[in-house]
């Protein structure tokens, strides 16, 4: 489910009326410039955000081992999100920055968005399961967002095998193909076509239905003209627009493969994962009004998780009425059939002159993984063979990055 957003920045103003409580993008407001990024300021906070989220990932991959919790990991790595943003543009005191997307572990065939509550029975990793990390972290509004897929217990000397490592493999090279025709001039309808070449080549099936898209300054979902889908349905071959990428745009490319049918369900499990809308409501309950209002202090246009409130009781009685009136999108957990795991890579590449810049993910190597399949077409494997960015933002600072991963660590526990 998307629902549409204003691009511009906002004011937000309160009134009250009749005991009321009511919150909406002022109406009046002068319209800002949208900068790209071409102004070497907006290139520079998607660099620091892309640095910090391949920080944070590399931090969580190292808390992914059999038996630790997935609430923990999850709250470790929005914390390090916090810690990290926090060393950044501290004069500014009116710029936003920290997660752009909540931390979410989802297991095998689960797809996405699995960020529980404490509140809920804890989910342990187990040996051998297929884990996706996702998370986002923003500065001043500008996201990188990245996901990365890992086997519990599997390392280039015990390479994973089977379904697992052709569900990773082909996400893995869906990607980096992405990452070559990601330029000025290419089309979306290239990148989809090429996506099914190589899962075809790994006995494999991209989601149906899964969106890559433009991203904008506090814009992170796919609300633009410019989307790439993996796998479309029949009605999104026809809502879906061919377009050719331009310089100066930004896209996060999201590569969901799966062993199975590629059709997903929502998994019954309970929503934790909402953004806020452009929608206006009069909320009539004072605990709705309390809650709405911290969201938009707090989070801006970014999506959060309900475990960023100390008191979750109290935040799930105001979020009732701002969900029915679709003040807040929500976003379900998803999952594929039982027993087929669905292996995802995202990452978020700037679109320049000579080509582009990833600026975070890049993380997997092939030699964890061995299959029996291969890519054998040979324009792919040529394309492949061409060298790409697969990162920006200069030289890594030695910072006291173990500390920071060590105060998250201690703050989740």
């Amino acid at each position: 489910m998307r629902w549409s957003f204003k691009l511009s920045y906002y004011n937000e103003y309160k009134s009250y009326l009749s005991g009321s409580f009511f919150i909406k993008m002022a109406d009046n407001f002068e319209e800002e410039e949208e900068l790209t990024i071409e102004n070497d300021a907006v290139m520079t906070k998607y660099k620091t955000a892309g640095e910090i989220s391949n920080h944070v990932m590399k931090a969580i991959i190292n808390e992914v081992l059999p038996g630790s919790s997935v609430i923990k990991i999850c709250e470790f790595g929005d914390k390090l999100i916090l810690d990290e943003t926090a060393k950044h543009y501290k004069k500014d005191k009116n710029l936003k920055k920290g997660v752009a997307f909540p931390t979410c572990i989802s297991i095998n065939e689960v797809v996405c968005h699995f960020s529980p509550l404490r509140s809920e029975p804890d989910v342990l990793v187990a040996e051998g399961d297929l884990v996706k990390i996702e998370l986002g972290v923003h500065i001043d509004g500008y996201a990188a967002v990245t996901a990365h897929s890992i086997v519990v217990g599997h390392n280039t000397e015990n390479p994973v095998s089977g379904v697992q490592a052709d569900a990773i493999l082909a996400a893995h090279y869906c990607a980096e193909a992405a990452l070559r025709l990601l330029k000025a001039g290419n089309t979306n309808k290239q990148i989809t076509d090429t996506i099914q070449k190589i899962t075809e080549s790994y006995k494999c099936t991209p989601l149906e239905g899964m969106l890559s898209y433009q991203i904008q300054r506090y814009q992170t979902e796919a609300d633009t003209d410019k989307q790439i889908v993996l796998n479309p349905t029949e009605l999104q071959k026809k809502e879906i627009k061919d377009f050719e990428f331009a310089v100066h745009e930004v896209y996060a490319m999201d590569v969901f493969v799966t062993s199975g049918s590629g059709k997903t369900k929502e998994r019954d499990t309970p929503t934790t994962i909402f953004r806020r809308t452009d929608e206006t409501y009069l909320l009539k309950m004072k605990a709705s009004r309390a809650f709405y209002s911290d969201v938009c202090n707090r989070f801006t246009l970014m999506p959060f998780t309900l475990r960023a409130f100390e008191e979750e009781k109290k935040a799930k009685m105001g979020l009732k009425e701002c969900v029915t009136h679709e003040l807040l999108q929500t976003y379900p957990v998803q999952q594929d059939a039982e027993g087929k795991p669905v292996a995802q890579f995202k990452y978020t590449v700037l679109i320049v002159p000579n080509g582009n810049i990833r600026i975070n993910g890049g993380l997997f190597d092939p030699a964890m993984c061995k299959s029996e399949n291969s890519i054998e077409d040979k324009e792919i494997v040529s394309l492949l063979a061409q060298s790409a960015n697969r990162k920006a933002g200069g030289k890594k600072k030695k910072k006291k990055a173990k500390s920071a991963v060590e105060d998250a660590k201690n703050e989740a526990q």
